[in-house]
């Protein structure tokens, strides 16, 4: 049996403040050099669930910040319905976010800035506008110069740092020997089998 949940409705401040939260975890993948989004899932003014990027870090495609953000609400409400929740993100859900979104019956999205390759909101896809099983309320450009800040700063740094490196085929070739090296090294090391 669901219980009715009086929705709080948040205050511009109240926007401020959870996007606050969300660029903070953005922050936290731009340290682990993963491209920073970050999330947070809202319910009755309480940050429920964080997340940001882990792509890189785990080599695992689907850990997006919107992803690891709804699996931590979800474990916390120990439900898979988010229904009467908000989430807060730095960037434009992708088509993937978005559907994790509609899935989970989150209410409303929140976004910072908007992703002209990726974006599944408005930018690309609008698919919160597919005539589906759930509605997504959603508002757009929420502390946008803030969000898109972080990326482009990201991606600046990350370009100086590959030109640091030299040309992409010496980047290539250095990535290979480093790859045999360890190769090597692992041969080394790994017990040798008697017969």
């Amino acid at each position: 049996m669901t219980q009715a949940v009086d929705i709080i409705q948040p205050t511009d401040a109240d926007h401020m403040r959870y996007m606050q939260a969300a660029l903070r975890e953005a922050k936290k993948a731009a340290d682990c050099g993963d491209v920073p989004v970050g999330a947070v899932v809202v319910r009755e003014g309480r940050i429920i669930g964080r997340g940001h990027n882990l792509r890189e870090q785990r080599q695992d495609a689907v850990l997006h910040a919107e992803i690891v953000a709804i699996r931590q609400a979800s474990r916390k409400l120990r439900s898979w319905r988010l229904d009467n929740c908000t989430l807060y993100v730095t960037l434009e859900p992708c088509l993937m976010c978005s559907g994790a979104i509609l899935q989970s019956r989150i209410s409303q999205l929140i976004f910072g800035a908007t992703d002209a390759k990726a974006g599944a909101c408005c930018s690309v896809v609008r698919s919160f506008d597919l005539p589906l099983h759930h509605t997504v309320n959603w508002q757009q450009g929420v502390m946008a110069d803030e969000c898109s800040r972080i990326l482009r700063d990201f991606f600046k740094n990350k370009r100086i740092s590959k030109k640091q490196l030299g040309t992409r085929g010496q980047r290539k070739t250095a990535a290979l020997d480093k790859y045999q090296q360890r190769i090597q090294l692992a041969s080394k090391t790994e017990p040798q089998k008697r017969d």
